[in-house]
């Protein structure tokens, strides 16, 4: 936090800084066109030009040590690990965390929403408990958080993260040692798990998605239409003459993250209001001022939900699991909240109906909306190892 704190006054300062600049620079162009300039303008204003000189100097070094001092706080124990590590995916350079009581223990790599989002510290504060029993990988996908530079954001495709989830299934496998490992996805995470599941099923001992995402389109029409529903019933007039704008989903272009937020925020708010849930939503603020991040990283937190999102989820709308991925050669178990609002149940209801695969599960939490595992960590944490270690 002090970091954030130092960046921020050093920005603001250097800001005001600059406006002095421009005040002196227009005073002494006034006075050289009158031929009132003096030698003492230009002496002014070369040492205004010079604090900002220093004021930007510092910023930069401060953001170079936040980015080289970037760390997952340690775990006690011989055979423990806490890392953040580059690794680098054919040819894309991007970060994980590794973190776990026993580096023996079993590999559990957890699949971030967005696409864009990162949840290297959220998970790590939410899912300590997974600590225990598995190595627990963490995974900032192309254009998140401290992987936000991995490639151009025009470039990637939900392909990119399918061949960058293989690579790192490999480099995991190959670390610890492990024929096999976990996975566990949430909303897009979910479905990017499914992908990886159906394509390279000798890799996984199962998948858990929770938040599960199954028919990308349908599953904005169907919200679309809930944040209307809601809003009618409750006379929030502002709301749905902004959604009525805007008009129905999907939307293309460079406001896809603008009008998609009019709706999915105001179904995150809904939930948050429930009363039937627990621990309603992400803490954000203490997420993004945690240690995993330096500065730069911090603001591509916020520019990966922002661009990313943007540029690739109009690329999902054409995806539906239950016409593309009806069969499965591992355990799945889907992790559902009673009630979430931003990925409809009843699309994963139909899809397990539909599904083959040698075990499959819907496990629902009553006091959760789209985050079981942050509505209801502990339970979560409990039936991930019911499902994987016990079942």
């Amino acid at each position: 936090m002090s970091q954030i704190v130092s960046f921020l006054v050093l920005t603001i300062v250097a800001l005001v800084v600059l406006a002095v600049i421009l005040f002196l620079l227009a005073d002494y162009c006034i006075a050289y066109v009158r031929s009132r300039a003096t030698s003492s303008q230009i002496t002014r204003l070369k040492k205004a030009v010079l604090c900002l000189a220093v004021l930007i100097a510092l910023n930069g070094a401060l953001i170079a040590v936040s980015q080289l001092t970037a760390s997952t706080p340690p775990i006690q124990g011989e055979n423990s690990i806490a890392e953040l590590v580059e690794v680098e995916l054919n040819g894309r350079k991007q970060w994980i965390s590794l973190r776990a009581w026993d580096r023996d223990n079993p590999v559990l790599l957890f699949l971030a929403g967005g696409p864009g989002g990162t949840q290297m510290a959220a998970v790590r504060h939410e899912l300590a408990e997974l600590e225990k029993h598995f190595v627990v990988v963490n995974w900032d996908q192309p254009g998140a958080g401290k992987s936000y530079n991995a490639d151009k954001i025009r470039n990637i495709t939900a392909q990119t993260y399918i061949e960058d989830g293989r690579a790192l299934t490999e480099y995991l496998k190959e670390r610890f040692g492990q024929e096999k490992i976990y996975l566990v996805g949430e909303s897009w995470g979910s479905a990017l798990g499914i992908f990886l599941a159906s394509r390279y099923p000798e890799s996984y001992h199962g998948f858990i998605g929770t938040g599960q995402m199954i028919a990308f389109a349908e599953t904005e029409r169907i919200d679309y239409a809930t944040a209307m529903q809601i809003a009618e019933q409750k006379g929030d007039t502002a709301l749905v003459a902004k959604l009525r704008a805007n008009g129905a989903p999907p939307y293309y272009g460079s406001d896809v993250t603008w009008k998609s937020a009019v709706y999915l925020n105001y179904l995150n708010n809904a939930m948050a209001r429930q009363p039937g849930i627990q621990n309603p939503g992400y803490n954000t603020l203490r997420d993004l001022a945690s240690s995993e991040y330096g500065l730069l990283d911090k603001i591509n937190f916020v520019r990966g939900i922002v661009n990313t999102f943007n540029h690739v989820y109009q690329q999902l709308y054409e995806i539906d699991l239950r016409t593309g991925y009806t069969k499965l050669d591992v355990p799945v178990y889907f992790f559902l909240g009673r009630y979430d609002l931003n990925a409809p149940t009843v699309l994963v209801e139909e899809y397990e109906q539909l599904l083959e695969a040698p075990k499959k599960e819907i496990v629902w939490f009553e006091h959760s909306g789209h985050n079981p595992w942050i509505n209801e960590r502990d339970k979560f944490a409990r039936e991930v190892i019911a499902c994987f270690l016990e079942s």
